[in-house]
């Protein structure tokens, strides 16, 4: 793996002018797979839901026009049978982990499944909910350390559990990747939290990245810049 391995992007996006930039920006650092999501699951149901279907075929036109390779959360059972052989990542949320006629319905496809830690999920549920995808008949999965319910502080939004990358890779013959946006909450924590998980040997960054993180219509507070993404790829050569 190399720095190609990061997945990069918007939480989500307002407009095709917006993602169009953003992505021209990280294909000039080699970044060739693009996150941004359109179908949101929100904690609060008056917050930004994302553009939905209109989003998702924003992001098919982004991927024609640019040959960017397109990771996307999919909620529900009719959107992976409508869009899970037409992006190239399908990504299942930690809201999600447990929902396993969901992960039963990737595991149809061959489309790669990024899997999500749920906010308290043992190593082992987290283990047993990828096995519904293979079992379905999907071998490609990736699971995704993205912090875990912090129960003495409130400080941060997660806690980053690194200790997952070699346990994962001793115990399981998955791939791990590390999302430091969701872990902390917070921009500044993200670079030194994704050189950590470097360090420990994860086998990709997911990261939230904007070209104006102000003006991010979704959780601004823990979007990066281009500059910070350029330091996280020189540590990962």
């Amino acid at each position: 793996m190399n720095h190609q391995w990061i997945i990069a992007g918007p939480c989500t996006f307002k407009d095709y002018e917006e993602i169009y930039e953003i992505a021209i920006e990280l294909k000039k650092r080699g970044i060739v797979y693009f996150r941004a999501g359109t179908f949101k699951l929100r904690t609060d149901p008056n917050s930004f839901q994302g553009l939905q279907e209109e989003g998702m075929e924003m992001l098919l036109k982004l991927k024609k026009e640019l040959n960017i390779k397109i990771v996307t959360e999919l909620t529900t059972i009719n959107q992976i049978k409508k869009y899970g052989d037409k992006i190239d990542i399908i990504q299942i949320g930690a809201r999600n982990m447990y929902n396993y006629e969901l992960l039963k319905e990737a595991g149809r496809h061959q489309t790669p499944v990024i899997l999500k830690r749920a906010f308290s999920a043992t190593y082992q549920e987290w283990i047993k909910a990828a096995e519904y995808i293979r079992q379905a008949g999907n071998n490609n999965v990736i699971l995704c350390e993205r912090g875990i319910r912090n129960l003495f502080s409130n400080e941060t939004r997660n806690v980053l559990d690194l200790q997952a990358i070699p346990y994962i890779h001793k115990n399981t013959d998955y791939k791990i990747i590390v999302d430091p946006s969701h872990a902390s909450g917070l921009s500044y924590m993200v670079e030194p939290m994704a050189k950590a998980a470097l360090a420990a040997g994860t086998d990709g960054l997911l990261i939230e990245v904007h070209t104006h993180p102000e003006e991010s219509i979704c959780d601004s507070n823990q979007t990066i810049d281009l500059e910070t993404l350029d330091r996280i790829i020189e540590r990962r050569k």
